[in-house]
């Protein structure tokens, strides 16, 4: 046991799509555009949101978090996967591999955190505008960022601290394109019960506690909408939260389309894992830090003006 499980510590096989050759540069090419697409479209809005004044509030200040957000979990796994597509045999080291799954599964708690604190500040906006700059103050929201990306951490260092004790002995082939934590705790020759309770638990935590209070938050919001006497109000109240309620909507969706599947209990299932379930569980991850600037973009007056004044002094210093 101890000789099989040092011989794993020194580095895993990611085996992606090793075999299917003939399917590696075309994604390298999609993934790259998708990629290129997300640094572009959050590192504007990241500038736009610390460039122009009219943007200093606590809603912008969040959306620039969750863009600086979606580009470090990007960022954790895609040129992993990219540099995957152009290896024959692709190895990780225990090393490398612990950084990214830490990497991206705080990222990942991150955003679930940030986006009950960015429902928050709409419920605050809307329900109760008049309190809103007290409620709402640079004191107040600067901690709650700060403290979702603590909590994403903290959640991240207990879950690979637990994974990174276990033995692993045998196969040392991870079927996916990353170090996934469900695929690494696959190779794990001991029980893995604790991992997955712990798992479980921060699921509730991470998972089902930013929901339910986006679910609340968004109840109070639209029975306050209705209310407004006129059509006009109503459609300008909405606007405000539309764009933050359907980043939600992607964002768990997608995240119930990942992990709510039923897994194959079959040992070998690892091994003979149909493509398009990788294929699938990548691209998701990669759709909604894509989508995030272009429907913060296409649904927010203040951020289109902003990115249109941003690319006007970039034209007009030319």
């Amino acid at each position: 046991m101890e000789v099989a499980n040092k011989s794993v510590l020194a580095g895993f096989v990611l085996l992606g799509l090793s075999d299917q050759p003939k399917l590696e540069k075309t994604f390298f090419v999609l993934i790259l555009s998708m990629y290129l697409v997300i640094l572009l479209g959050n590192g504007v809005l990241i500038l736009v949101t610390i460039l122009d004044s009219r943007l200093h509030t606590p809603m912008y200040f969040f959306l620039g978090n969750l863009s600086f957000l979606d580009i470090c979990y990007t960022s954790s796994s895609i040129p992993l996967v990219l540099d995957g597509f152009l290896t024959p045999r692709k190895t990780i080291s225990f090393s490398a591999c612990t950084g990214q799954m830490f990497l991206s599964f705080a990222m990942g708690a991150t955003e679930c955190v940030l986006l009950g604190m960015m429902a928050f500040d709409r419920y605050v906006a809307i329900c109760n505008p008049l309190r809103y700059p007290v409620v709402m103050s640079k004191a107040a929201y600067v901690p709650m960022a700060a403290s979702s990306w603590v909590a994403g951490g903290v959640n991240s260092l207990v879950q690979i601290s637990l994974a990174v004790q276990l033995p692993f002995c045998g196969d040392n082939v991870i079927n996916h394109f990353i170090c996934e934590i469900l695929a690494v705790l696959k190779l794990a020759c001991a029980d893995i019960s604790m991992n997955v309770i712990s798992m479980g638990v921060a699921n509730v935590i991470f998972l089902g506690v930013p929901v339910l209070f986006i679910f609340v938050s968004y109840i109070f919001i639209l029975t306050t909408i209705l209310k407004i006497p006129s059509a006009e109000g109503r459609k300008k109240a909405f606007s405000t939260c539309s764009a933050h309620l359907t980043v939600v909507v992607i964002f768990y969706g997608t995240i119930l389309f990942m992990y709510a599947k039923p897994k194959s209990k079959d040992p070998l299932g690892a091994d003979k894992q149909d493509v398009s379930d990788k294929l699938i569980s990548l691209f998701y991850g990669l759709l909604t830090p894509m989508l995030n600037p272009i429907i913060y973009s296409l649904r927010n007056k203040d951020v289109k003006t902003a990115v249109k004044t941003l690319v006007n002094q970039k034209c007009f210093a030319q």
